[in-house]
């Protein structure tokens, strides 16, 4: 299953960039980033394809749970995982309502670059559990 972050704004040469890279080549699976305009909109879900927007009101996964629900989703034959990040205001309310789940990193308010290298992380560990690899310590 592809798992594809689509953000809005550029995060270009920088250390969070550096950061999210790091993150995504350790993935075992296949990865894609897609940017977006402050007003582009987003392209439309292909086939098969389940649509996360990271939301501060959406729920908020442990990393266990991510991966459980990453499995879900290719087991029941998703091929594209889509981990929407907002701009400086976040989602639409039409953009949240088309979205298959709102995922939260709590109730702070995150600056999208640092969101974009907790997500990466977070897709690197829930990947790793998935494949029993010691990367994640749970307890």
């Amino acid at each position: 299953m592809l798992l594809h972050i689509v953000a809005r704004g550029k995060i270009g040469r920088s250390p969070e960039a550096e950061l999210v890279d790091r993150y995504l080549q350790r993935i075992a699976w296949p990865t894609k980033v897609t940017e977006l305009g402050e007003r582009a909109p987003v392209p439309a879900a292909a086939p098969h394809s389940v649509s996360i927007a990271l939301d501060e009101r959406g729920t908020a996964l442990s990393s266990a749970g991510l991966a459980r629900r990453l499995d879900g989703w290719r087991d029941g034959g998703k091929r594209e995982a889509r981990f929407l990040i907002g701009a400086a205001d976040g989602h639409d309310s039409a953009e949240r309502d088309k979205a298959d789940l709102l995922l939260s990193f709590g109730p702070a308010t995150w600056p999208h670059l640092l969101v974009r290298a907790m997500l990466a992380e977070q897709l690197f560990r829930a990947t790793s559990i998935l494949a029993n690899h010691p990367y994640h310590r749970e307890g």
